[in-house]
């Protein structure tokens, strides 16, 4: 699809600012912002000037969903960067009782002919927004920088298809991914599962379903900036409640749209974090954005798994907002915060 002309002008003067000498780059943002004991990045700082100066946010103004999914599929062509190549990427239709969900799965050069480790991504956007293709530059420079396969998954979205869909969807692509590991050139004990936001929440819960069944469950959990419990407001939604990219009236637009008037906020299906036994789910490394609204619950579900006696690794990345893995494009803080996350996969799945 033709990239419309007026988001490749976008992407070009954001590239310009971002390449500007620091000093008028914070010029630009503004003075330095300091919350909670945390300093807000530059990077960061700058990407909501110039969001606020576009108007621009996660939600179309008109609150409509197709308007704010087009403004997000657009902004991977501004925020995401360069495509990742070389990179082999195939379609993988996965069967589900309604038919077919498609996936992509990503190899990156240099894997060679042994099994590998793959990671079953879940992508975000409010359980709404966001698709395969929004996330394309996510999946691949987690597939290139871990050196795992990545299999990136279509969910069905809300309001079309409200809770429970989505967890139906994730579950059934991660058994497909177990079960067809050879197909796919994947090593079946090496199979995590991982996402940003409410992919972060899918994979949390999706690990929760496949070990309190029994049979095959992820080896692994990597969760960006997780949605963990739908039923309470912690501090950080009030500290961050507008002004640092994810609001929390765009919180209740999701959630609304997710799991509209009688839906039970409180099931672990929607809040994992909420699950009465956490003990024997795979390890996992949990990342938190300082400025994000979602921040506290991420960490409470981190804390919890180690209650549990689950080895986890927690990184808040102190001076970042919510989304970071979509902001690959823009300056370098973000890329490195998705460095760390990388890194911490190729380590979960190393042989």
């Amino acid at each position: 699809m033709a990239i419309p002309f007026q988001v490749r002008l976008q992407a070009a003067a954001l590239r310009a600012v971002y390449g500007l000498p620091a000093p008028l780059r914070r010029a630009i943002a503004g003075p330095q912002v300091r919350r909670d004991g945390q300093l807000l990045a530059l990077d960061a700082q700058l990407l909501l000037r110039l969001q606020q100066l576009s108007g621009e946010g996660l939600v179309h103004p008109s609150g409509q969903v197709e308007p704010s999914r087009t403004g997000v599929e657009h902004s991977r062509h501004t925020l995401g960067g360069a495509r990742i190549e070389p990179m082999t990427v195939r379609e993988i239709p996965v069967p589900v009782e309604h038919g077919e969900l498609p996936a992509t799965l990503y190899i990156p050069a240099g894997l060679g002919d042994e099994p590998s480790g793959l990671l079953v991504f879940y992508h975000g956007g409010g359980w709404v927004l966001g698709s395969r293709a929004s996330h394309d530059g996510a999946a691949r420079f987690l597939a290139r920088h871990a050196g795992v396969r990545v299999l990136s998954v279509e969910y069905r979205r809300a309001p079309e298809h409200i809770f429970p869909a989505a967890v139906d969807d994730a579950l059934a692509a991660f058994d497909h991914a177990h079960a067809k590991a050879a197909d796919l050139g994947v090593d079946p004990d090496r199979i995590a599962v991982g996402g940003d936001s409410a992919g972060g929440n899918l994979a949390a819960v999706v690990a929760q379903l496949a070990v309190t069944r029994g049979g095959p469950a992820p080896a692994f959990q990597l969760l960006c900036y997780p949605a963990t419990d739908a039923s309470r407001r912690r501090r950080s939604r009030e500290l961050f409640a507008d002004g640092f990219l994810l609001t929390s009236d765009q919180m209740d637009w999701f959630g609304d749209h997710y799991a509209p008037a009688g839906v039970d906020r409180a099931d672990p299906r929607i809040s994992p974090l909420l699950t009465a036994d956490l003990t024997g789910l795979p390890p996992a490394y949990i990342a938190t954005a300082g400025f994000d609204p979602l921040r506290d619950e991420g960490e409470a579900y981190a804390e919890r798994l180690r209650e549990a006696g689950v080895p986890v690794a927690l990184s808040r990345q102190p001076d970042l907002i919510h989304g970071y893995l979509s902001y690959l494009g823009v300056g370098r803080r973000f890329r490195e915060a998705a460095a760390e996350a990388a890194g911490a996969l190729r380590m979960a799945l190393s042989r």
